[in-house]
């Protein structure tokens, strides 16, 4: 093999990474490729070898008397101008002259080493890129479509920069108008700091979704502005998002004497202010998350003040009760705080004003899950002390207990 090809070959996988072993067996196939086009009848007996930088074609061929299929057979005579002892029936190796090949063989072996060329690219594109699944990249804007306001961002580690890096380092992803802020307004050439949500195999090649609205983004800006969160002294339960308008996010300390609330803020808010002013000014609820549901809600329910929460059996969902002047600020704006809560706890939240207590329904339990108030026949005596709030259900088997006491 000509040695400007290897010195190519050494070019490419320096500049792209692909490597050489991996493009050499690209134009072994593309060599075969070439020789089937030339010949008739053949049927894979191409042999490509590599030896201390040499490469030599052979195809394998039957030696015959007459010669019915030039691509499988040789003639005996000629057989043995390349070894005098071969007999008929046997088998020889007989060097292939590429220089032999046609213009559409050659330019069939030129698509193939393209062809192969780009797969690679592909491949080290996809792997680069599935790795930042889940992760902040920053990127240039390419293109804006007037229609769909589908965007193609520029995203990699060179990606806003004229470097002579490896492709592979870079590529263009999708930003769909349906993962943009409405709010928010780009330019082409714009930088712009996007979510890798999924990187999927295609026909054209790996295709990177990103988002902006998605409540990854909210988690990642968080870990990148409060270290607490990066070593893992204060972790992040769970998010719920409007994007463009507002934002709750759940957390906890992982040790004591740790408050998350405050180390998410940071020292004059200058932790959470960079995650808001990254989002355009979107306003951020931090709360508190407990294991205790009810507690959660209430939390959640931040910035209203809230009464109590009453957690309904055998289902995920309670009741709260708020002042009457929290009652707006608990429901929000065309419900967005109640809504957000509700999401952020997963639990489905009834908000009654505190004046209209009294003319609740108790909430009790299932039937199926309601037992009689035990009953001892030797008891002398029911106090009122042993009627607790969880009996209340039973109120009927109380009066009786009372009314034994008093006769």
């Amino acid at each position: 093999m000509n040695p400007e090809i290897y010195a190519a070959l050494d070019q490419l996988e320096k500049e792209r990474g692909i490597p050489k072993d991996y493009m050499l067996e690209k134009i072994s196939d593309a060599l075969k490729n070439a020789y089937s086009k030339n010949k008739v009848g053949y049927t894979e007996n191409v042999t490509v070898e590599l030896n201390d930088g040499v490469l030599r074609m052979y195809a394998q061929k039957e030696v015959v008397e007459d010669v019915m299929l030039p691509a499988t057979e040789i003639n005996i005579e000629a057989a043995r101008k390349i070894d005098k002892h071969v007999q008929l029936g046997d088998l020889i190796n007989v060097d292939v002259d590429t220089k032999n090949f046609g213009r559409i063989a050659a330019q069939t072996a030129k698509q193939v080493i393209i062809q192969g060329i780009r797969e690679a690219e592909r491949g080290k594109v996809f792997d680069n890129f599935s790795s930042k699944e889940h992760e902040i990249l920053t990127g240039t804007v390419l293109r804006i479509d007037p229609n769909t306001r589908d965007m193609i961002v520029r995203i990699g580690s060179n990606a806003v920069s004229t470097g002579a890096l490896g492709n592979s380092e870079r590529t263009d992803a999708l930003l769909s108008g349906s993962e943009q802020v409405k709010s928010e307004v780009y330019t082409e050439g714009n930088l712009i700091r996007v979510y890798v949500v999924e990187v999927r195999r295609s026909n054209r090649g790996p295709q990177v979704i990103v988002s902006r609205t998605h409540p990854g983004l909210v988690k990642r800006l968080f870990e990148l502005e409060v270290p607490e969160i990066e070593s893992g002294l204060v972790e992040v339960k769970s998010i719920a998002r409007e994007a463009g308008s507002r934002t709750k996010i759940a957390v906890c300390a992982t040790e004591e004497n740790i408050d998350p609330v405050g180390a998410c803020v940071g020292p004059r808010g200058g932790r959470v202010g960079a995650v808001v002013e990254e989002l355009h000014g979107e306003k951020m609820d931090i709360v508190v998350w407990s294991e205790d549901l009810a507690q959660f809600v209430a939390s959640a329910l931040s910035p209203a003040d809230v009464v109590s929460v009453t957690m309904i059996p055998g289902q995920k969902a309670c009741r709260v009760i708020v002042p009457d002047d929290q009652l707006s600020l608990a429901i929000g704006k065309e419900g967005q705080n109640a809504r957000l809560a509700a999401r952020l706890t997963g639990c489905k939240i009834d908000i009654k004003p505190q004046s209209m207590e009294d003319q609740l329904e108790p909430i009790v339990a299932p039937a199926e899950q309601e037992e009689p108030a035990p009953v001892e026949e030797e008891a002398p005596e029911v106090s009122e002390e042993t009627v607790t709030a969880e009996q209340e259900p039973a109120a009927d088997a109380a009066e009786e207990a009372s009314a034994e006491e008093q006769a």
